[in-house]
């Protein structure tokens, strides 16, 4: 027995002590065992939740200011509604747990060179699960390698530049109509008319999707019996007069551009100025937006686009979408709100089959989609490109109608163009 021991059992405050510690002993020996709490789960209970983040972070990279203002606020919008529309529902679910949705929208300004600079913040300061794109080829073109760089999903609609997807990247997806796709459905649909357009023009230009789009419409018109030439432009030019005169001087039936919004003002207003008066006229990118008629007035009326989408098409959630965007926008939903709001819903879609917010496994499921969408159906090729409808709009009396294909169509064709001088 050691010293302590032997002055506990020798005092009488000792023995006191002793006798208290036995009967403590004695006491919990013969205690039932105690009931486990029922305020406090197991720890393997709470661990989903101490594990599962409180939103999932999405990256949107849109040009808010610049040329591509008036197309980069279409896509905002519909990324808005559609993350508003899944948290409404709960969110995303993951592994048996809905989480909302975070969309965290920077400017770039339509500007390349700050489209990679936003990205990269969105990797660094907020590592989001994936991007989402804004509006135009070029800022596209610009996004997808650093989407490769960071090994983050990379979903962009309203660019159709097909040269991206011949690249090899691995993380790009666009469920958006490409430059083959829009050729072919350009010309199905002048073969469609009566009577027949014969001669061509395209005005190109000085980019790379115009040169792509250029060389498949040329290929597409010498296939099919037409007479096409080319007229070349810079972009950003002040002064069209030059192409527009020789387009007249040729007597070219059609005009087939993709100019930016600014370009495609200033080219329609050089066009009546100069009475030049084609048959028809499809101006990708520059008609797709409420700018387009707000600022040519009837003068926009006949002009058609191809920016994947319309309101009236008939595919399911089309009209709450219209409704919503409405209610929240206090305007009706324009031609590339519905790509932009389908490229949410099959993110969602692939992080829910996914199970998980690992890029990887988020970047392919995502290429294993087969779902429906406001814009219809929509799978992936193995270069990123979406299989989906190609779809053409005519305004007509200061609205978009579609007109094409005739399975959405809710319109005619409007054809031959009205004159100038008559509108």
């Amino acid at each position: 027995m050691n010293k302590r021991a032997s002055w506990i059992f020798r005092s009488s405050a000792g023995r006191i002590i002793l006798a208290v510690m036995v009967l403590s002993l004695m006491a919990t020996a013969c205690a039932p065992a105690a009931a486990p709490a029922t305020s406090a789960p197991p720890a393997a209970a709470t661990a989903p939740a101490s594990t599962s983040p409180a939103t999932i972070k999405v990256g949107a990279v849109i040009p808010l200011t610049g040329r591509y203002a008036a197309g980069g606020e279409q896509v905002k919008n519909g990324y808005e509604l559609a993350v508003d529309a899944i948290n409404k529902a709960g969110g995303v679910a993951v592994g048996g747990t809905k989480i909302p949705l975070q969309l965290i929208t920077l400017d770039d300004e339509s500007d390349p060179t700050k489209t990679v600079q936003q990205l990269e913040t969105l990797n660094s300061n907020d590592q989001v699960v994936a991007y989402l794109g804004g509006f135009g080829s070029d800022l596209h073109a610009a996004a997808a390698g650093i989407a490769e760089k960071n090994k983050i999903p990379y979903l962009g609609v309203a660019f159709a530049l097909q040269k991206v997807h011949d690249q090899g990247f691995k993380y790009l997806f666009s469920p958006f109509p490409k430059s083959p796709a829009l050729a072919t459905a350009t010309f199905d649909m002048l073969d469609s008319l009566s009577p027949k357009p014969s001669k061509i023009v395209v005005f190109a230009e000085k980019t790379d999707w115009g040169d792509e789009l250029n060389k498949l419409w040329t290929a597409e018109a010498n296939k099919r019996g037409y007479t096409i030439e080319t007229q070349q432009y810079a972009p950003g030019s002040k002064d069209f007069s030059q192409i527009v005169q020789a387009a007249k001087d040729a007597g070219d039936d059609v005009v087939l551009a993709l100019p930016n919004p600014p370009d495609g003002l200033a080219i329609a207003k050089q066009m009546k100025e100069l009475d030049y008066n084609p048959k028809a006229a499809v101006f990708i990118r520059a008609a797709d937006g409420l700018s387009w008629s707000d600022n040519l007035k009837q003068d926009g009326n006949f002009f058609m686009n191809m920016p994947g989408w319309n309101p009236a098409m008939k595919f399911p959630g089309v009209a709450d979408l219209v409704q919503a965007h409405q209610a929240k926008y206090g305007k009706a939903a324009q031609a590339t709100t519905g790509p932009a709001y389908a490229a949410v819903q099959i993110l969602a879609d692939a992080i829910t089959r996914a199970g998980s917010l690992d890029h990887d496994k988020i970047r392919d499921a995502i290429a294993a989609t087969d779902m429906m969408t406001v814009e219809g159906p929509v799978k992936f090729n193995p270069d990123g490109t979406g299989q989906v409808i190609t779809v053409i709009n005519q305004w007509q009396d200061g609205k978009q109608v579609l007109v094409w294909p005739a399975d959405q169509a809710v319109g005619k064709i409007a054809y031959p163009a009205t004159p100038w001088a008559q509108r």
